[in-house]
């Protein structure tokens, strides 16, 4: 039975003007890396509510929520107004299956996000899970600008703190910005350029995580099948697991 909590807003960061995480405080409940809640706020009697992954990990004292701003959406632009000491309603329990729970095991994980599709991964790698079951993880992250590129800092203390373990390659469409890619993500699995920036290469030794864009996921999916990487389901393990963020 969905239940609601209050929470309690204590930061509201802006990476860029489109893009920010909304940094929450509330009472304590049970979730796993990789799941989503709903967000609610009040207009009258009609309770405005949307799913938004948890970025942050399970036990952490403040949960955070990375968000794109809507500018015709119904609940993002109220969100993005949300001061530090404002209510904010948090559904529970949390929920879905995109979880390393979920993951087979591989030798490398592969995890491509776009937006803030990479909200799921951030909380992941904030648990020991994912260090201690893969030799290798790559965190793909395409956005159309610079400015979304978000959690730069805890990116690269993480590849200070497993150095060698942990490949991070960022895809900027709209503009040209040295050491990212500027394909789409299907095109860069195809052509090979993604395991040559990375310098790992795709087997059915992988498993790929993808969240984010629904075009990006399908196209990325064809494309991996006919490299050999089935979809991964309950009832038939296979590389390719994915979400859809919208």
């Amino acid at each position: 039975m969905v239940q609601w909590i209050s929470g309690k807003v204590v930061e509201n960061y802006r990476w860029s003007e489109s893009v920010f995480s909304l940094r929450v405080i509330a009472e304590p409940f049970h979730f796993k890396a990789g799941q989503f809640v709903r967000l609610g706020l009040t207009d009258g009697t009609e309770q405005l509510l949307r799913a938004y992954s948890l970025a942050s990990a399970p036990g952490d004292t403040v949960l955070d929520f990375i968000i794109a701003k809507v500018n015709a959406g119904e609940l993002s632009p109220r969100l993005a107004k949300l001061q530090p000491g404002d209510a904010v309603n948090i559904t529970q329990p949390a929920s879905g299956f995109f979880t390393l729970d979920e993951v087979p095991d591989g030798d490398n994980l592969w995890m491509l996000a776009t937006g803030t599709g990479i909200g799921p991964f951030i909380s992941m790698l904030r648990t020991d899970k994912p260090w201690q079951r893969f030799q290798r993880i790559n965190l793909v992250h395409g956005v159309r600008h610079a400015a979304d590129l978000v959690y730069q800092q805890q990116i690269q203390q993480w590849q200070q703190q497993h150095p060698g373990q942990l490949g991070y390659q960022p895809v900027i469409t709209r503009e040209t910005i040295p050491g990212s890619l500027q394909r789409r993500i299907p095109q860069l699995i195809a052509d090979g350029q993604l395991e040559t920036a990375l310098d790992c290469h795709l087997s059915d030794c992988s498993q790929v995580m993808l969240c984010g864009n629904p075009d990006m996921i399908a196209e990325s999916r064809t494309v991996l099948a006919s490299r050999g990487l089935a979809k991964n389901t309950r009832r038939k393990p296979g590389n390719v697991t994915a979400e859809n963020y919208w």
